[in-house]
């Protein structure tokens, strides 16, 4: 599953784009500092929105909580749930995907990059939660896989396009609505290795 994301979009594409969506972007802990990043893992900080007091927030927080046995719960499968509460969109403009190389004998493998057709970035929908050892985390949630990513996966995450923001950050709007496997040929990928 996705344990990798790419993000180098600038803070002010972010609250320009959110601004044309109509969606007022706050920032509670002041203007972050989003240097382009090539690579984000489980664990790294990276960028959400989330719903505040006053209305969708920008913060940066850490990939992944503890769960049970230690592990890191970085994806959620999202089927058969309603999310009513604590609901985020992790700022990317790129996931990363890995499949067996193709010499059988290579501990290797084959590294692909999605991003999404006719956007400088995206968002994956996600969720966010305080946990006692590491704060204020989030995890992303996945689907079954879109015709895009099934020859390089069994799951994917949820994409969101920009237009389904708002929707998403509405607790009202019922999860099944947004979290939909895009069509065919809405995401390009690409080869890295």
């Amino acid at each position: 599953m996705c344990n990798e994301v790419r993000r180098r979009v600038a803070l002010g594409q972010i609250r320009d784009d959110f601004s044309q969506i109509r969606i007022p972007l706050r920032f509670p802990e002041g203007l972050p500092n989003l240097a382009p990043l090539e690579s984000i893992r489980i664990t790294d900080q990276n960028a959400i929105v989330r719903s505040g007091a006053e209305g969708a927030e920008l913060v940066v927080r850490r990939w992944s909580w503890p769960g049970a046995g230690g592990k890191p719960v970085y994806n959620y499968r999202s089927e058969g749930r309603e999310f009513t509460s604590g609901r985020c969109i992790i700022v990317v403009d790129g996931f990363y995907e890995f499949t067996k190389h193709s010499d059988q004998k290579s501990k290797r493998k084959h590294k692909w990059l999605f991003t999404l057709k006719g956007s400088d970035w995206f968002g994956i929908a996600g969720l966010v939660r305080n946990d006692e050892k590491v704060g204020e985390a989030f995890t992303m949630l996945t689907t079954e896989p879109g015709p895009d990513v099934a020859p390089y996966h069994s799951r994917q995450v949820a994409v969101l396009p920009q237009a389904e923001f708002g929707r998403w950050l509405d607790p009202a709007v019922p999860a099944r609505e947004v979290l939909q496997p895009l069509p065919a040929g809405r995401l390009e990928v690409e080869q890295i290795c």
